[in-house]
């Protein structure tokens, strides 16, 4: 039997390359697992050094308030984002068209309203693709941003958003109108807590639209440009104030 001898100093250095080699591995692979497992990050605001403000309104009800939102927006030259649901876009595509025709920005909020993190991937995908159709099918334009139902914001919901190539959008503003306070409180929470980059989340009640002229009037005097959440975030990068969430 042939006895190989191998000199101390030799062996240190086999094994220390040996754990070099072993440690580079091993970052390698969390490399390409965490750009594998690396998801859709939520945007709540804008660019926090401009002075603009994006105004949303999720539409899932509420639709004998939209003209005269449509009025006001009108009359003061203010484009807003209108998050609709697929169901009532079944039902009310003639103010879809019209909202589009004014040049308002139309995001997708879903189809059924459920509660995305209780779905899975291919739950949330099958939502989203069918209230995409029937917007599609109705202003002939693809929505490019998603407003998920109640907020939710797990992987599954994330997942499928990135899926479909969407923006994912929420809030930094809430007016929490859906509770009908009084227009003036309404208000209070816009102005009170306006910052560069807002995002406002509204929905179409009576106290909203009475209150909308003096959110509109009390930003302008403030000197905020009002966007869509599109013009928001065009040149928005990740180092930007996309991950602020600011209530």
């Amino acid at each position: 039997m042939k006895i190989i001898y191998v000199r101390r100093g030799l062996l240190y250095k086999l094994v220390i390359w040996s754990l070099i080699l072993g440690l580079l591995a091993g970052l390698a692979y969390l490399a390409t697992k965490e750009k594998t497992e690396r998801v859709l990050t939520p945007i709540y605001q804008g660019n926090e050094n401009e002075k603009k403000i994006a105004l949303t309104c999720n539409v899932f009800w509420g639709e004998e308030y939209i003209p005269r939102m449509l009025e006001i927006l009108r009359e003061n030259n203010v484009k807003i984002t209108f998050f609709a649901g697929g169901t009532w876009v079944e039902d009310f595509p003639d103010l879809l068209k019209k909202m589009a025709a004014e040049g308002h920005e139309i995001g997708s909020h879903g189809y059924s309203h459920p509660h995305p993190d209780q779905l899975s991937k291919s739950g949330n995908l099958r939502d989203m693709q069918r209230a995409e159709k029937l917007i599609y099918d109705t202003i002939n334009k693809r929505p490019q941003l998603y407003a998920p139902p109640y907020g939710e914001k797990g992987p599954a919901v994330l997942k499928a958003a990135e899926e479909q190539g969407y923006s994912f959008i929420l809030w930094s503003i809430d007016t929490i109108d859906w509770q009908r306070p009084a227009p003036e409180v309404i208000v209070q929470r816009v102005v009170g807590k306006a910052h560069n980059g807002a995002i406002v989340l509204m929905h179409p009640t009576a106290p909203t639209v009475k209150a909308l002229p003096e959110i509109i009037k009390q930003l302008k005097q403030q000197g905020y440009q009002f966007v869509t959440v599109g013009e928001m975030i065009k040149n928005l990068s990740d180092t930007d104030s996309a991950n602020k969430n600011g209530n």
